[in-house]
């Protein structure tokens, strides 16, 4: 491994840390993965294309590095209460499940064509049913979760007589009791902002399964503290996930493991920002967003041209990941001459060969660059610094060629 130390960004303390695996050599990554019920827009597309460069530097580094990334299949609910893909299944006159295969193929092969590796498991949520119903029965038992006509929900006032909630987005129980809202079918609950753990389904529901409560469905939430649990153990090294995810996601994991287990489940967490179109948040429920395909191609009323995947992926690192990236015409065309720009870099870069009769110097040129180069990488995955080094290496090159003839 490199001697340099990495520092990220942890959004459960807010502010960058010097990184430190809970096993030596070992790390253990959960990113929540998509709702797959329409195809995957760019805006998806460049958070896991964030976490596949933090998932490749951490592998580049030495790390044996499990990547877990789910597949949403059920219980992402939509405000009114109705399932996201049972609600495309009725529109498409399908079965939920092969509305769901549909576009876990599409989010699949869409993330092949950017180049993005596979992670090591990808669980899907309705292959976990019985994992939730057992945290749900521990919940219960420990006075956390209530039964009510069928339903659980987490009780988040027993919940924060001995915890915090909203560590990651700061909006505690205060703020949720002012600002709750009176909602259809909220009667059933103790407290208005309670979650659901398991919903008790309508007769017409076309996802559901037997529990102790009711025939239903699990809970978004708790879905994703089901997997990462199994699959990565109570306390792991990183969660991530869009920002958009803190609230209430990723608020609702935290109180949920920490009910069941006593430990909070992760020991950083990280949160890629959000791409927007026309200066908004680029999302399928408004419209505001263009599909992959439709700019691979040039099939779309807003871009002059098609680009490719790669020319999408080198816009996407040239801002942080941490940063609001707003796509448009002018900055992919910009994009595409500083891919190519790159592309003659690393070709040259390759070309330098050191040897025996080169002294000293040019080596220790050579060792310096490729320290700085980390140096990038290890302030929180910073790639636009480490690109602007890239191009900043031309004078280096060029000196480079001329001292052993490679021009």
């Amino acid at each position: 491994m490199i001697s340099q130390e990495l520092h990220i960004y942890n959004s459960l303390t807010n502010s960058k840390e010097k990184f430190k695996s809970i096993e030596d050599n070992s790390i253990g990554m959960y990113v929540c993965g998509p709702t797959v019920y329409s195809d995957v827009h760019l805006g998806n597309c460049r958070t896991f294309i964030s976490f596949d460069v933090i998932y490749r530097y951490f592998t580049h580094l030495g790390y044996n590095v499990r990547y877990v990334r789910n597949i949403t299949d059920v219980g992402h609910l939509e405000e009114n209460g109705e399932d996201r893909i049972s609600k495309k299944a009725k529109l498409e006159k399908l079965e939920p499940m092969e509305v769901a295969q549909k576009y876990t193929n599409d989010f699949r092969n869409t993330l092949k064509t950017f180049n993005a590796l596979d992670p090591s498991i990808e669980p899907i949520a309705s292959g976990h049913i019985h994992e939730q119903i057992a945290i749900i029965k521990d919940l219960i038992i420990k006075d956390l979760a209530y039964e009510s006509n069928g339903s659980v929900y987490f009780d988040l006032v027993q919940y924060d007589k001995n915890n915090n909630y909203g560590v990651l987005s700061g909006r505690d129980l205060e703020n949720l009791k002012s600002n709750s809202r009176a909602l259809d079918n909220q009667e059933d609950k103790k407290n208005e902002f309670d979650f659901a753990l398991w919903k008790k389904a309508e007769e017409k529901h076309l996802m559901k399964w037997e529990s102790p409560w009711s025939i239903g469905f699990p809970g978004w939430h708790l879905e994703c503290t089901a997997m990462s649990t199994k699959y990565l153990g109570d306390h792991f090294d990183i969660h991530g996930g869009g920002m958009d995810l803190k609230f209430p996601h990723h608020d609702c994991e935290i109180a949920q493991s920490n009910g069941h287990t006593g430990k909070d489940p992760a020991k950083y967490w990280i949160h890629a920002n959000m791409l927007t179109l026309n200066n908004k948040k680029m999302s399928k429920s408004t419209g505001n967003n263009i599909l992959p395909n439709e700019l691979f191609t040039g099939k779309n009323d807003i871009f002059s041209k098609a680009f490719d995947s790669n020319v999408i992926r080198f816009f996407f690192l040239q801002a942080h990941y941490r940063n609001v990236l707003d796509i448009s015409d002018s900055a992919l065309i910009a994009s595409e001459k500083g891919y190519q720009k790159l592309l003659e870099i690393i070709k040259r870069v390759r070309n330098i060969e050191v040897s025996n009769d080169n002294n000293d110097e040019l080596y220790d040129k050579i060792k310096k660059w490729e320290h700085k180069c980390f140096s990038c990488l290890n302030d929180d995955f910073n790639t636009p610094m480490l690109i602007a080094e890239l191009f900043n290496s031309t004078k280096f090159i060029n000196d480079t060629d001329k001292k052993i003839g490679n021009r």
